[in-house]
C-alpha cells in the first residue's frame, strides 16, 4: 500500500482526494492533507477522516506518508517538490511541473539526489481514445506524419480567475498555454516527436489577468511534420472542445469531446476489421474536463513504485513540454520564430510582475 499525502487542497484536489481517499486506486490510500488555508485542508480531511495540516514541515515529517501529490499553484511547485524530496517522499506533481526551466532542473536534481521518484501528471495520455491512437502510431498505421493540431476551447470567466490571487499571474500560474492547454501541448509533442521551432501569438481577450486567455501557434517538427495549437479560455458560455488531430499519409484520427475523450474520426488506408467498432468502443464521456485519466494515471504510479518500473512522464519528460511552452512565450514576446533548444530571455513565465 502506497500512502499518499495531499499538499494543496484547492480546485484540483477534489479529483485527487476522491480517488485516493475513496478507495478507487488499488494499492493506494490517503493518510494526510495540507493547505495554508485551514478551511480547505479541514474540508478534505474531514471527508476522508485523515489529519489536516497548515504547516508543510509538520506535514512532511509524518512517517506514514510515502508519497506526496503536490497540487499547489504552479509557481510554487519547485519549492514544494524539493521539500518533499528532501523529506524522502516520492512526488506526484500536477502540470506544469514548474514555470521556469531552471526550476524544473532543480526539481529533477533534488529528486535524483534524494533517491525518490518524480511523476508529472499528464492524465490525458491515459485516456482510452488516446491510448488507442498511440497504439496505431506505434504500429506504423499513420505512415509519414504530416500535420498535428490541438484545440482547447474552454470557458474560464472572471469569477474563475478571481477565486485565487495567483490565477492568471506570470509568477504563479501562466495563461491558457501553461495551464489549460499544457496537457494538449504535451500530447502533440508525444505523438509527433521533437519540435524544431515555434511561432506564436496571444491576446487577453475577455478577462482581467496578467497573462493570455487566447493563443495560437505553429510548430515545425524534426520529422518534417507541421503543428498547430489553438487555445482559449474565452469561449462563452460553456466549454466547447479539447481535441487532438493526427494526420498522416496513411490515416487520420481526430479525438475530440471536451476532454480529448471521444474519437470523432478514425480512418486508415489499410483498414482492419476492428476499425469499424473503434469509435463506439473507445469513446468515453467524462463528467468534466479532467476526464477519466487520473485513475489510470495513479494506477500507473502505483505500478512504478511497487514494481520499480520507469514512469511514462518523469521529470525529464515533463521538462520537454515545459521547454516547448517556454518557447511559445518567447515567440509571443519577440514576435519571432524561436528554435528549440533555447535559453529563455524575454519570456515572462515564472517572473513576478
Amino acid at each position: 500500500m502506497i500512502r499518499f499525502g495531499l499538499l494543496g487542497c484547492g480546485r484540483i484536489a477534489k479529483r485527487h482526494s476522491d480517488l485516493l481517499g475513496g478507495g478507487q486506486i488499488h494499492g493506494a490510500s490517503l493518510v494526510a492533507v495540507c493547505d495554508s488555508v485551514p478551511a480547505r485542508a479541514e474540508a478534505i480531511a474531514g471527508k476522508f477522516g485523515v489529519p489536516a495540516h497548515t504547516d508543510i514541515d509538520e506535514f512532511l515529517v509524518r512517517k506514514e506518508i510515502d508519497a506526496v501529490a503536490v497540487l499547489t499553484p504552479s509557481g510554487m511547485h519547485p519549492q514544494h517538490v524539493i521539500a518533499c524530496a528532501k523529506a524522502g517522499k516520492h512526488v506526484v506533481v500536477e502540470k506544469p511541473m514548474a514555470l521556469r526551466l531552471q526550476d524544473a532542473d532543480d526539481m529533477i536534481r533534488a529528486c535524483d539526489e534524494a533517491g525518490v521518484k518524480l511523476f508529472i501528471v499528464k492524465q490525458n495520455r491515459f485516456n482510452v481514445p488516446v491510448v488507442k491512437a498511440r497504439e496505431a502510431l506505434e504500429a506504423g498505421r499513420f505512415g509519414k506524419l504530416l500535420l498535428g493540431t490541438v484545440r482547447v476551447r474552454w470557458c474560464r470567466d472572471q469569477h474563475y480567475y478571481d477565486q485565487d490571487a495567483w490565477r492568471g499571474t506570470w509568477a504563479y500560474d501562466g495563461g491558457v498555454l501553461t495551464n489549460q492547454a499544457s496537457h494538449h501541448i504535451d500530447m502533440l509533442e508525444w505523438f509527433f516527436g521533437d519540435v524544431v521551432s515555434v511561432h506564436a501569438r496571444s491576446t487577453t481577450a475577455l478577462v482581467k489577468i496578467e497573462t493570455e486567455d487566447t493563443a495560437v501557434a505553429t510548430l515545425r517538427f524534426k520529422n518534417g511534420a507541421l503543428g498547430i495549437i489553438e487555445a482559449t479560455t474565452a469561449i462563452r458560455p460553456t466549454d466547447l472542445e479539447g481535441s487532438l488531430s493526427i494526420l498522416g499519409e496513411k490515416g487520420t484520427v481526430e479525438i475530440a469531446g471536451f476532454a480529448v475523450n471521444q474519437i470523432r474520426h478514425w480512418r486508415f488506408v489499410d483498414e482492419l476489421a476492428s476499425d469499424k467498432d473503434v469509435i463506439e468502443k473507445f469513446s468515453v464521456n467524462p463528467p468534466n474536463v479532467y476526464g477519466f485519466g487520473h485513475q489510470a494515471y495513479y494506477q500507473h504510479v502505483i505500478d512504478c513504485l511497487t514494481n520499480q518500473r520507469a514512469a511514462l512522464v518523469d521529470g525529464l519528460e515533463g521538462r520537454k513540454s515545459l521547454e516547448l511552452i517556454s518557447a511559445l512565450y518567447e515567440s509571443i514576446e519577440t514576435g519571432q520564430e524561436v528554435p528549440l533548444r533555447f535559453t529563455p530571455r524575454r519570456s515572462r513565465l515564472g517572473v513576478v510582475a
